[in-house]
């Protein structure tokens, strides 16, 4: 009798091949997968570790399952939105569990939110700039909350994203706005300046509306060297 390690490990493997068959496109979108049955007898398994194979499958919205008498496990179509919100999970899960220094999350962050300005600039909206243009004026308000405004940070600079209209970009910069932004708040919330980083804020905005990428560079890099500082002096006090 297997234990319930060597059924996870079996069930893995299983997950692993079905996924590989969908990369290489030997499965398309749409495409129904074998019945648990006809799984179990290809892997020599039990239909109990096939079912946690598929589930495995479903947890990272490769696959789907309908009910009835024409139901089953179907390769599901992966939208970006759905893939964004994993990237940001995996993401915030690395940060958290692997202890990456403050200050390399801080230069990843920036570096590939700076990756996108040019496009940013030349293809804005009028509803992005008006997103960001809300949130600063959220920031400015006195009362607002340290979790308020650091939703509203992320939002900014979500939207500044959004604006080179690329969806591939939008979900590789999803892990470095919504992930390691919390991150870097949550240090420095304590010592920070709303008006600093609002007034870089504007600056930004200001620059996109121009559509002038080098300023918007300008000012995401001075934004970086006042985060890295800050959270510098804040680990220090920490430490001491």
């Amino acid at each position: 009798m297997k234990t319930a390690k060597q059924t996870s490990s079996l069930s893995v493997q299983i997950a692993d091949a079905i996924r590989a068959a969908i990369v290489d496109g030997r499965l398309l979108v749409g495409d129904r997968l074998p019945s648990e049955a006809e799984l179990a007898d290809q892997h020599g398994v039990s239909r109990a570790t096939v079912r946690e194979a598929l589930k495995r499958l479903a947890a990272q919205s490769l696959i789907r399952t309908e009910r009835g008498a024409f139901g089953g496990a179907f390769v599901n179509h992966l939208s970006y939105e759905e893939a964004r919100a994993q990237q940001v999970t995996t993401s915030t899960l690395l940060l958290g569990m692997n202890a990456v220094s403050f200050q390399v999350a801080c230069e990843a962050r920036y570096a590939l939110e700076r990756s996108c300005t040019a496009l940013a600039a030349a293809r804005r909206s009028d509803a992005t700039l008006t997103t960001m243009r809300t949130e600063i004026a959220r920031q400015s308000d006195p009362d607002l909350t340290d979790e308020a405004f650091c939703a509203s940070d992320v939002a900014f600079h979500r939207a500044l994203v959004d604006s080179a209209g690329n969806e591939v970009l939008s979900y590789h910069l999803a892990g470095s706005v919504e992930a390691m932004q919390p991150l870097m708040n949550m240090i420095t919330f304590t010592q920070r300046s709303r008006a600093e980083i609002v007034t870089l804020h504007t600056k930004i905005a200001d620059s996109l509306d121009a559509r002038d990428a080098a300023a918007i560079d300008a000012a995401l890099t001075a934004l970086e060297g006042y985060t890295i500082t800050l959270g510098k002096s804040v680990l220090e006090q920490r430490a001491r």
